[in-house]
Protein backbone atom coordinates (compact mmCIF):
# COMPACT_ATOMS: atom_id res chain seq x y z
CA UNK A 1 0.00 0.00 0.00
CA UNK A 2 2.56 2.55 1.12
CA UNK A 3 4.98 2.16 -1.79
CA UNK A 4 2.12 2.42 -4.28
CA UNK A 5 0.68 5.54 -2.65
CA UNK A 6 4.08 7.24 -2.39
CA UNK A 7 5.91 6.29 -5.56
CA UNK A 8 3.04 5.87 -8.02
CA UNK A 9 0.34 8.15 -6.67
CA UNK A 10 2.72 10.85 -5.44
CA UNK A 11 1.25 11.15 -1.94
CA UNK A 12 3.25 12.19 1.10
CA UNK A 13 3.14 9.66 3.92
CA UNK A 14 5.20 10.80 6.92
CA UNK A 15 7.03 7.87 8.49
CA UNK A 16 5.35 5.64 5.87
CA UNK A 17 2.04 6.14 7.72
CA UNK A 18 -0.97 5.73 5.43
CA UNK A 19 -3.45 6.19 8.28
CA UNK A 20 -2.96 9.97 8.06
CA UNK A 21 -4.93 9.86 4.81
CA UNK A 22 -8.05 9.06 6.82
CA UNK A 23 -8.04 12.66 8.09
CA UNK A 24 -8.73 14.29 4.73
CA UNK A 25 -11.27 13.77 1.96
CA UNK A 26 -8.67 13.47 -0.80
CA UNK A 27 -6.79 10.92 1.26
CA UNK A 28 -9.89 8.82 1.80
CA UNK A 29 -10.62 8.96 -1.93
CA UNK A 30 -7.08 7.76 -2.67
CA UNK A 31 -7.50 4.83 -0.28
CA UNK A 32 -10.87 3.90 -1.79
CA UNK A 33 -9.35 3.90 -5.26
CA UNK A 34 -6.48 1.74 -4.04
CA UNK A 35 -8.82 -0.87 -2.54
CA UNK A 36 -11.21 -0.80 -5.50
CA UNK A 37 -8.50 -2.05 -7.86
CA UNK A 38 -8.02 -5.21 -5.78
CA UNK A 39 -11.71 -5.84 -5.26
CA UNK A 40 -12.12 -5.73 -9.04
CA UNK A 41 -9.41 -8.40 -9.40
CA UNK A 42 -11.15 -10.64 -6.86
CA UNK A 43 -14.41 -10.30 -8.78
CA UNK A 44 -12.80 -11.06 -12.13
CA UNK A 45 -11.12 -14.20 -10.82
CA UNK A 46 -13.95 -15.37 -8.57
CA UNK A 47 -11.85 -15.45 -5.40
CA UNK A 48 -12.20 -14.05 -1.90
CA UNK A 49 -10.07 -11.18 -0.71
CA UNK A 50 -8.46 -10.03 2.54
CA UNK A 51 -8.16 -6.25 2.80
CA UNK A 52 -5.96 -4.64 5.46
CA UNK A 53 -6.92 -1.37 7.09
CA UNK A 54 -4.40 1.45 6.44
CA UNK A 55 -3.22 1.31 10.06
CA UNK A 56 0.16 -0.40 9.90
CA UNK A 57 1.76 2.60 11.64
CA UNK A 58 -1.19 3.45 13.91
CA UNK A 59 0.35 2.31 17.19
CA UNK A 60 1.48 4.40 20.17
CA UNK A 61 5.12 5.18 19.32
CA UNK A 62 4.63 5.95 15.64
CA UNK A 63 1.41 7.82 16.34
CA UNK A 64 3.10 9.98 18.97
CA UNK A 65 5.80 10.92 16.44
CA UNK A 66 3.04 12.21 14.19
CA UNK A 67 1.18 14.07 16.93
CA UNK A 68 -1.61 11.55 17.55
CA UNK A 69 -2.82 10.94 21.10
CA UNK A 70 -3.93 7.48 22.18
CA UNK A 71 -7.53 8.62 21.85
CA UNK A 72 -6.89 9.89 18.33
CA UNK A 73 -5.24 6.58 17.41
CA UNK A 74 -8.25 4.67 18.73
CA UNK A 75 -10.45 6.81 16.51
CA UNK A 76 -8.31 6.47 13.40
CA UNK A 77 -8.06 2.69 13.81
CA UNK A 78 -11.84 2.50 14.03
CA UNK A 79 -12.23 4.69 10.98
CA UNK A 80 -9.78 2.51 9.07
CA UNK A 81 -12.03 -0.50 9.63
CA UNK A 82 -15.09 1.63 8.89
CA UNK A 83 -13.64 2.53 5.51
CA UNK A 84 -13.33 -1.15 4.67
CA UNK A 85 -16.88 -1.79 5.83
CA UNK A 86 -17.93 0.69 3.19
CA UNK A 87 -15.76 -1.01 0.56
CA UNK A 88 -17.33 -4.37 1.47
CA UNK A 89 -20.85 -2.97 1.26
CA UNK A 90 -20.16 -1.46 -2.14
CA UNK A 91 -18.69 -4.74 -3.41
CA UNK A 92 -21.97 -6.49 -2.61
CA UNK A 93 -22.44 -10.23 -2.76
CA UNK A 94 -20.13 -10.62 -5.73
CA UNK A 95 -17.02 -11.14 -3.62
CA UNK A 96 -16.28 -12.63 -0.20
CA UNK A 97 -14.25 -10.03 1.70
CA UNK A 98 -12.36 -10.43 4.98
CA UNK A 99 -11.60 -7.21 6.85
CA UNK A 100 -8.23 -7.24 8.59
CA UNK A 101 -7.19 -4.74 11.23
CA UNK A 102 -3.58 -4.14 10.27
CA UNK A 103 -0.92 -3.96 12.98
CA UNK A 104 2.71 -3.07 12.39
CA UNK A 105 5.81 -3.48 14.54
CA UNK A 106 6.64 -1.08 17.32
CA UNK A 107 9.94 -0.35 15.62
CA UNK A 108 11.39 -0.84 12.16
CA UNK A 109 10.10 -3.63 9.96
CA UNK A 110 13.58 -4.44 8.68
CA UNK A 111 15.78 -4.13 11.77
CA UNK A 112 15.40 -5.40 15.33
CA UNK A 113 15.87 -2.39 17.59
CA UNK A 114 14.87 -2.34 21.26
CA UNK A 115 13.32 -5.78 21.47
CA UNK A 116 10.44 -6.36 23.86
CA UNK A 117 9.64 -9.42 25.90
CA UNK A 118 6.38 -11.20 25.01
CA UNK A 119 4.77 -9.58 28.06
CA UNK A 120 5.92 -6.11 27.05
CA UNK A 121 4.76 -6.66 23.48
CA UNK A 122 1.35 -7.82 24.66
CA UNK A 123 0.94 -4.76 26.84
CA UNK A 124 2.13 -2.44 24.08
CA UNK A 125 -0.05 -3.79 21.26
CA UNK A 126 -3.16 -4.52 23.35
CA UNK A 127 -4.60 -1.04 22.80
CA UNK A 128 -4.73 -1.38 19.03
CA UNK A 129 -5.87 -5.00 19.20
CA UNK A 130 -8.70 -4.13 21.59
CA UNK A 131 -9.80 -1.31 19.30
CA UNK A 132 -10.06 -3.71 16.37
CA UNK A 133 -11.86 -6.28 18.51
CA UNK A 134 -14.51 -3.65 19.14
CA UNK A 135 -15.12 -3.11 15.42
CA UNK A 136 -16.41 -5.31 12.62
CA UNK A 137 -12.89 -6.43 11.71
CA UNK A 138 -12.81 -10.19 11.11
CA UNK A 139 -9.21 -10.58 12.31
CA UNK A 140 -6.01 -8.70 13.01
CA UNK A 141 -2.92 -9.11 10.84
CA UNK A 142 0.47 -8.23 12.28
CA UNK A 143 2.77 -7.49 9.34
CA UNK A 144 6.55 -7.10 8.97
CA UNK A 145 7.43 -8.56 12.36
CA UNK A 146 11.10 -9.39 12.70
CA UNK A 147 11.43 -11.29 15.98
CA UNK A 148 9.33 -13.92 17.71
CA UNK A 149 8.71 -12.24 21.08
CA UNK A 150 6.77 -9.35 19.54
CA UNK A 151 4.70 -11.82 17.52
CA UNK A 152 3.98 -13.81 20.68
CA UNK A 153 2.77 -10.70 22.49
CA UNK A 154 0.43 -9.72 19.66
CA UNK A 155 -0.99 -13.24 19.36
CA UNK A 156 -1.65 -13.32 23.11
CA UNK A 157 -3.30 -9.89 23.01
CA UNK A 158 -5.59 -11.02 20.19
CA UNK A 159 -6.48 -14.25 21.96
CA UNK A 160 -7.38 -12.35 25.12
CA UNK A 161 -9.48 -9.91 23.07
CA UNK A 162 -11.31 -12.74 21.32
CA UNK A 163 -10.27 -11.87 17.77
CA UNK A 164 -8.31 -14.15 15.39
CA UNK A 165 -4.74 -13.14 14.57
CA UNK A 166 -2.40 -13.58 11.64
CA UNK A 167 1.36 -13.29 12.13
CA UNK A 168 3.53 -12.28 9.19
CA UNK A 169 7.32 -12.39 9.47
CA UNK A 170 9.82 -10.36 7.49
CA UNK A 171 12.65 -12.53 6.18
CA UNK A 172 16.07 -11.58 4.82
CA UNK A 173 17.91 -12.76 1.71
CA UNK A 174 18.96 -15.90 3.61
CA UNK A 175 15.35 -16.77 4.53
CA UNK A 176 15.92 -15.99 8.22
CA UNK A 177 14.18 -13.34 10.28
CA UNK A 178 16.16 -10.10 10.78
CA UNK A 179 16.74 -11.38 14.33
CA UNK A 180 18.74 -14.22 12.78
CA UNK A 181 16.24 -16.88 13.82
CA UNK A 182 15.17 -19.57 11.40
CA UNK A 183 11.63 -19.07 10.13
CA UNK A 184 10.57 -22.57 11.19
CA UNK A 185 11.88 -21.97 14.70
CA UNK A 186 10.09 -18.62 14.98
CA UNK A 187 6.75 -20.16 14.03
CA UNK A 188 7.28 -23.05 16.44
CA UNK A 189 8.26 -20.65 19.25
CA UNK A 190 5.15 -18.49 18.85
CA UNK A 191 2.88 -21.53 18.59
CA UNK A 192 4.42 -23.06 21.72
CA UNK A 193 4.08 -19.82 23.69
CA UNK A 194 0.47 -19.14 22.63
CA UNK A 195 -1.07 -22.61 22.37
CA UNK A 196 -1.05 -22.12 18.57
CA UNK A 197 -3.23 -19.03 18.85
CA UNK A 198 -2.54 -17.49 15.40
CA UNK A 199 -4.99 -18.56 12.71
CA UNK A 200 -2.05 -18.85 10.33
CA UNK A 201 1.34 -17.36 9.49
CA UNK A 202 2.61 -15.42 6.49
CA UNK A 203 5.92 -14.38 4.96
CA UNK A 204 6.43 -10.84 3.76
CA UNK A 205 8.85 -8.33 2.28
CA UNK A 206 11.31 -10.65 0.51
CA UNK A 207 11.71 -11.98 -3.02
CA UNK A 208 10.88 -15.68 -3.55
CA UNK A 209 14.52 -16.39 -4.35
CA UNK A 210 15.38 -15.34 -0.80
CA UNK A 211 13.32 -18.01 0.93
CA UNK A 212 12.52 -20.80 -1.55
CA UNK A 213 15.51 -22.79 -0.35
CA UNK A 214 14.26 -22.64 3.23
CA UNK A 215 10.74 -23.68 2.22
CA UNK A 216 12.08 -26.62 0.24
CA UNK A 217 13.13 -28.20 3.55
CA UNK A 218 9.45 -28.69 4.39
CA UNK A 219 7.52 -28.39 7.61
CA UNK A 220 5.71 -25.12 6.90
CA UNK A 221 2.09 -26.27 7.13
CA UNK A 222 1.26 -23.30 9.37
CA UNK A 223 2.39 -20.81 6.71
CA UNK A 224 -0.73 -20.12 4.66
CA UNK A 225 -0.03 -16.63 3.36
CA UNK A 226 2.63 -15.07 1.15
CA UNK A 227 3.30 -11.39 0.49
CA UNK A 228 6.57 -11.24 -1.42
CA UNK A 229 8.48 -8.34 -2.91
CA UNK A 230 8.73 -8.06 -6.68
CA UNK A 231 12.29 -6.80 -6.22
CA UNK A 232 15.15 -9.19 -5.54
CA UNK A 233 17.11 -6.44 -3.74
CA UNK A 234 18.02 -6.74 -0.08
CA UNK A 235 16.33 -4.59 2.55
CA UNK A 236 19.45 -2.44 2.82
CA UNK A 237 19.38 -1.83 -0.94
CA UNK A 238 15.68 -1.03 -0.89
CA UNK A 239 16.18 1.44 1.96
CA UNK A 240 18.76 3.33 -0.09
CA UNK A 241 16.86 3.25 -3.39
CA UNK A 242 15.51 6.54 -4.70
CA UNK A 243 13.27 4.85 -7.27
CA UNK A 244 10.81 2.01 -6.78
CA UNK A 245 11.97 -1.39 -8.04
CA UNK A 246 8.75 -2.94 -9.35
CA UNK A 247 10.33 -6.11 -10.70
CA UNK A 248 8.48 -8.22 -13.26
CA UNK A 249 4.83 -9.04 -12.44
CA UNK A 250 4.78 -12.12 -14.67
CA UNK A 251 8.04 -13.50 -13.24
CA UNK A 252 6.76 -12.97 -9.70
CA UNK A 253 3.55 -14.84 -10.50
CA UNK A 254 5.47 -17.78 -11.95
CA UNK A 255 7.66 -17.94 -8.83
CA UNK A 256 4.56 -17.92 -6.62
CA UNK A 257 3.13 -20.84 -8.56
CA UNK A 258 6.40 -22.76 -8.22
CA UNK A 259 6.29 -22.25 -4.43
CA UNK A 260 2.83 -23.75 -4.16
CA UNK A 261 3.97 -27.38 -3.68
CA UNK A 262 6.26 -26.21 -0.85
CA UNK A 263 3.38 -24.56 1.04
CA UNK A 264 0.51 -27.07 1.07
CA UNK A 265 -1.77 -24.75 3.05
CA UNK A 266 -1.14 -21.63 0.96
CA UNK A 267 -4.40 -19.85 0.17
CA UNK A 268 -3.69 -16.16 0.85
CA UNK A 269 -1.46 -14.48 -1.73
CA UNK A 270 -0.59 -10.83 -2.13
CA UNK A 271 2.36 -8.51 -2.42
CA UNK A 272 4.68 -6.33 -0.38
CA UNK A 273 7.08 -3.52 -1.31
CA UNK A 274 6.91 -2.48 -4.96
CA UNK A 275 3.90 -4.59 -5.88
CA UNK A 276 0.56 -3.26 -7.07
CA UNK A 277 -2.58 -4.54 -8.79
CA UNK A 278 -0.60 -5.61 -11.88
CA UNK A 279 1.36 -8.12 -9.83
CA UNK A 280 -1.73 -9.40 -8.03
CA UNK A 281 -3.61 -9.79 -11.31
CA UNK A 282 -0.80 -12.01 -12.64
CA UNK A 283 -0.61 -14.02 -9.42
CA UNK A 284 -4.37 -14.66 -9.46
CA UNK A 285 -4.16 -15.80 -13.06
CA UNK A 286 -1.23 -18.10 -12.28
CA UNK A 287 -3.05 -19.70 -9.36
CA UNK A 288 -6.32 -20.02 -11.24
Amino acid sequence: METTLIFRDGLELPDFASFVLLDEEDGIAALRAYYAAYVAIAKRHGVGIVLDSPTWRANHDWGARLGYSDQALDDVNRRGVGLLEGVRAEAGDGVVMVISGCIGPRGDGYVVGDAMSPEEAQAYHSAQVLTFAGTRADLVSALTLNYADEATGIARAAADAGIPSVISFTVETDGRLPSGQELRDAVAEVDAATDAAPAYYMLNCAHPTHFEGVLSEGGFERVRGLRANASAKSHAELDEAEELDQGDPYDLAVRYRELRPLLPGLNVVGGCCGTDERHIEKICAAFG
